[in-house]
């Protein structure tokens, strides 16, 4: 089986688009990079002997702007150090929560076409995601469990 999520499939966009959309959003980012970039033969970076990261480094400096100018912004990043509950050989290179002030700013940043000419680095870049769109702010009162 290849584990391979760079892009989000129909039923899943659909999905997204189908929750609230006038409240902020938190969108969990789990990344891993390639090991060798791999852009798109006719690409100028093509055969450039890039690594996965710095394909990923291209995609943020590219879509940075853009993720800015909806109002995004990055509220936590960590480096992975162990994995605890999980298979033993998976591994994340790139962990962050990205902050849009609502789903329609998510919307206009996938759509804008800056970030649509960036997403190839992105795409170049990842071996596989996980993008998870979560709900900030619920914090569990003191009688309920706190860990999972």
């Amino acid at each position: 089986m290849i584990d391979r999520h760079v892009d989000p499939e129909r039923a899943q966009f659909d999905a997204f688009k189908a929750l609230p959309r006038d409240t902020v959003i938190h969108m969990l980012n789990l990344v891993r990079f390639r090991d060798k970039a791999a852009y798109p033969a006719g690409h100028p970076l093509a055969g450039h002997d890039l690594t996965g990261a710095d394909a990923y480094a291209n995609y943020g400096r590219d879509s940075g702007p853009v993720f800015q100018r909806v109002g995004g912004r990055i509220v936590w990043r960590a480096t992975m150090e162990a994995m605890l509950i999980g298979p033993d050989a998976e591994r994340w290179d790139a962990i962050f929560v990205a902050e849009y002030p609502n789903s329609g700013a998510f919307m206009a940043m996938v759509t804008d076409p800056v970030y649509r000419e960036a997403v190839v680095h992105r795409q170049a870049a990842v071996a596989t995601s996980r993008l998870i769109r979560t709900a900030p702010g619920l914090n569990p009162s003191r009688s309920e469990t706190v860990f999972g």
